[in-house]
């Protein structure tokens, strides 16, 4: 059986900054899925960062200004108005010290490190969704990843992934629509 967050977990855009449990709560949700969840060769290749209070708005002020206005200020905002965002990063360093280490593998620790970044993504969106709080991903690199690592210090081998705000629910969206799951699932015997 689904765990109820991960059937509940929803790209929710109407988010506020009014979250339903203490910021701790999310931190500490959010430190124990990154520990918890599987890397290839136990690499530890995920990173972080969680922008929360003036570094949310900060944050997606630099992201504004980095479309220079090719990107609406209406959806940017919608953006900054959750509580905050979490950077989901690769460290590009620990890949390629696996990839010399164990050469008959190099070909697949990038892609490896990518799974591992998308079961972090879907297992702290769910685990959100338990505390109460929506999400969304979005995907604004990499044409913000030089004002991102500048604005925080990040490391110039630290790839970003994806960015996740989070917050309060203003609006719940539609309901999903019931699909024939056997389109896509095949079963033998």
């Amino acid at each position: 059986m689904i765990t109820k967050g991960l059937k509940e977990r929803r790209s929710i855009y109407s988010l506020n900054k009014q979250l339903p449990v203490n910021e701790e709560a999310v931190i500490q949700t959010i430190q124990e899925v990154v520990e918890y969840v599987p890397d290839a060769f136990n690499m530890k290749s995920q990173k972080v960062l969680v922008a929360l209070g003036e570094k949310q708005d900060l944050l997606w002020d630099t992201i504004y200004d980095a479309f220079e206005g090719k990107v609406s200020r209406e959806k940017i905002n919608s953006f900054k108005a959750a509580a905050g965002t979490i950077l989901y990063f690769i460290d590009t360093k620990i890949v390629k010290g696996l990839q010399e280490q164990y050469a008959l593998y190099a070909d697949n620790f990038p892609i490896w490190a990518q799974q591992s970044n998308g079961m972090l993504q879907i297992n702290i969106w769910s685990a959100l969704r338990e505390l109460g709080i929506g999400a969304n991903l979005q995907h604004y690199n990499p044409v913000i990843d030089e004002k991102v690592k500048a604005l925080f210090n990040i490391p110039e081998y630290y790839q970003l992934i994806a960015q996740m705000p989070f917050g309060g629910i203003d609006t719940l969206p539609d309901e999903k629509e019931k699909e024939n799951i056997n389109k896509r699932v095949t079963i033998v015997k």
